[in-house]
């Protein structure tokens, strides 16, 4: 399976580069997810040349909009991060970026911002000088912080996000020819039908024009549909129409038909996991129809091991 380049908040992995000297081990990142990618890890605040242990910085308010600000000695980092965030994002080759929260230079929401004298925060809804640059140069894509990977299916729908970019960024980077996207698009119906029906059908018009547009034209039309539609949220509905679907290519008889069919139902009610009504499908499925689910990326959208569809859906 392709592994994907994830960039990360160096203290996430461990690394003793927060402002007191210590890390934020992320047990899922450094423990679980760590043997299927490849971090590129980053730190602004030391980039910058902030050293470790520091003073802590806060965003500040001005009329030429929020400042990045050491809270004791008053010095301005806000340009300092802001060409860092402009050469790292232009240099940029990663398939997601896992962020720290609550950070006013890397957290992607929520950071507060504080008045320029003395006070409690104006609001909290900001982002980190050097996170909102990033982001706004690559708007699509995978990104999140480690607060927000607790959540099951947030942490679910960030790795599918990231394994499929990196399938397609694998794709383009490689000596691909017009029927080797074709054969990708088909590989992913499955999976973008579950986030995106209408998208599909738009990619697929891409797909079309395969054999007649520039191949550069071609990749960067198709990367941006395909990325918009994984971003757009796999719902338990879409889910059950595709596992529907599948069913219906799968020879069986009435009884174990209409068993499979009670387990979709179980799912679309919220009573079980995804992965169960996966696996019986999978089971079940003989000849034309096993080749068929094996090549979908929908049945094994990243490794098995990471257990990211266990989750009862709500």
């Amino acid at each position: 399976m392709t592994r994907p380049r994830i960039a990360v908040s160096s203290c996430l992995l461990g690394e003793p580069v927060r402002f007191n000297g210590g890390h934020s081990r992320d047990r899922f990142l450094y423990g679980e997810l760590d043997p299927h990618v490849d971090w590129v890890q980053v730190c602004p605040e030391m980039e910058i040349g902030l050293g470790t242990p520091r003073e802590t910085l806060r965003l500040e308010t001005s009329a030429e909009g929020p400042r990045l600000m050491t809270r004791t000695s008053r010095a301005d980092l806000t340009e300092r991060m802001r060409r860092l965030a402009t050469e790292r994002a232009a240099a940029l080759d990663v398939d997601g970026y896992v962020f720290k929260s609550r950070s006013p230079s890397c957290g992607i929401h929520g950071i507060p911002l504080y008045p320029a004298k003395d006070g409690p925060p104006l609001n909290r809804r900001n982002r980190g000088v050097f996170s909102g640059l990033v982001m706004e140069a690559h708007p699509r894509l995978p990104v999140e912080d480690e607060g927000r990977l607790n959540d099951g299916p947030l942490r679910e729908a960030f790795v599918e996000r990231v394994f499929a970019h990196a399938r397609l960024r694998e794709l383009f980077d490689g000596d691909w020819l017009p029927r080797d996207l074709v054969g990708f698009h088909a590989r992913h119906k499955m999976q973008i039908l579950a986030h995106d029906p209408a998208r599909y059908r738009q990619a697929g018009r891409v797909v079309a024009q395969a054999g007649t547009l520039p191949r550069a034209e071609l990749a960067d039309a198709y990367r941006c549909v395909f990325q918009e539609a994984m971003a757009h949220k796999a719902t338990i509905g879409r889910q059950f129409n595709v596992l529907q679907h599948c069913l219906g290519m799968v020879t069986l008889d009435q009884a174990r038909r209409a068993d499979l069919a009670e387990v979709l139902d179980s799912y679309r009610a919220g009573l079980v996991p995804l992965s169960v009504p996966v696996t019986l499908l999978r089971h079940h499925a003989r000849g034309d129809a096993a080749a068929y689910l094996r090549d979908q990326t929908f049945f094994a959208p990243f490794p098995a091991e990471l257990r990211l569809r266990n989750h009862v859906p709500s």
